[in-house]
């Protein structure tokens, strides 16, 4: 029986690549310079993903998920459940196909996401107090009312779509010797983690999760998936209680470590990244530039290191 890891690879994610061109951005990269680098001795590259339309990552994979779907599938509508930036891209995604997009939001979420969802269409729900209640809830309107639900980190064909930014950084930054990635559900992570490997073997992939919401950090230290019994990070994009399967092999096989991160030390970061960079990022885009402030992750001299600024937004500067 193939391996759950085998529907993900170098192949699929080029394919993704070809399939998403024209739909997403090849977003730029940055090299911040100054006194306050957090990167002693090395240099820093900023992947700006935040950049895509909606303001994150998230659209790779929800538009190559459209792109994959049937034309019946299409038109029964897209549901899904997020905490915000992936029902943003649902919604870009049923724009794309002409097609009805409902997102299932916890109370969680930021009034903002609920706003930009509607601005794209999409009939917005308000579910649970997290991302996993609300995910319940949208699957039983999916199998009611016969939408195609598409999930937030667990399909291959999200996992391949998230995983072209790692195809993009190997183009942009070729000497690439460590890239730092924000983990939620593990979509990115996994998807950017197999193609880096592939390509790179030797590039260090680390993962970066608050301290209220280690779901993978948790998973990697039991052996096997586990089920947070609470969320208590302010993160809510990076804030599962439960992953998959197919995330958690991905990670376990192409991930080097994962490291937690509080939410003050993603403040500090979103803050550095808006008076150095005049990035405006959420507080899960800061997640990487936190773990190098706050020193849980630390650079060699002369290494190139990369993180992802995967989200925009304004909760970092409150």
């Amino acid at each position: 029986m193939p391996a759950l890891t085998d529907a993900v690879s170098l192949d699929t994610i080029r394919d993704a690549q070809a399939r998403i061109a024209g739909h997403v951005r090849f977003t730029p990269v940055l090299e911040p310079v100054g006194l306050l680098h957090p990167v002693t001795g090395g240099r820093l590259v900023l992947k700006l993903d935040f950049l895509q339309p909606t303001g994150s990552f998230k659209v790779r994979g929800a538009v190559n998920t459209l792109k994959s779907l049937s034309k019946e599938e299409v038109s029964r509508g897209l549901i899904t459940a997020s905490g915000g930036n992936h029902g943003l891209a649902v919604a870009y995604a049923a724009w794309l196909g002409g097609t009805k997009a409902v997102v299932y939001l916890p109370t969680s979420a930021p009034a903002s996401k609920a706003e930009g969802l509607r601005r794209w269409g999409a009939e917005v729900v308000i579910e649970g107090s997290v991302f996993d209640e609300a995910a319940v809830a949208a699957k039983a309107r999916a199998a009611a009312d016969g939408m195609t639900f598409v999930h937030p980190f667990a399909p291959a064909s999200v996992i391949s779509g998230q995983g072209t930014v790692g195809l993009e950084i190997l183009e942009q930054v070729p000497d690439v010797d460590t890239v730092i990635i924000a983990v939620g559900g593990g979509g990115l992570i996994a998807g950017a983690a197999t193609a880096l490997k592939a390509v790179r073997p030797a590039v260090k992939v680390i993962g970066v999760e608050p301290v209220g919401a280690p779901t993978h950090y948790q998973s990697r230290k039991a052996g096997g998936l586990v089920t947070l019994d609470a969320i208590t990070t302010a993160a809510g994009s990076l804030a599962p209680r439960r992953s998959e399967q197919i995330n958690y092999d991905l990670i376990t096989a192409h991930v080097d470590d994962i490291v937690l991160v509080d939410d003050e030390a993603m403040r500090d970061a979103a803050r550095w990244l808006w008076a150095e960079c005049g990035i405006g990022a959420e507080l899960a885009g800061a997640a990487g530039i936190a773990a190098l402030k706050a020193g849980a992750v630390r650079a060699a001299a002369g290494e190139a290191v990369c993180t992802i600024i995967c989200g925009a937004g304004t909760d970092g500067l409150a």
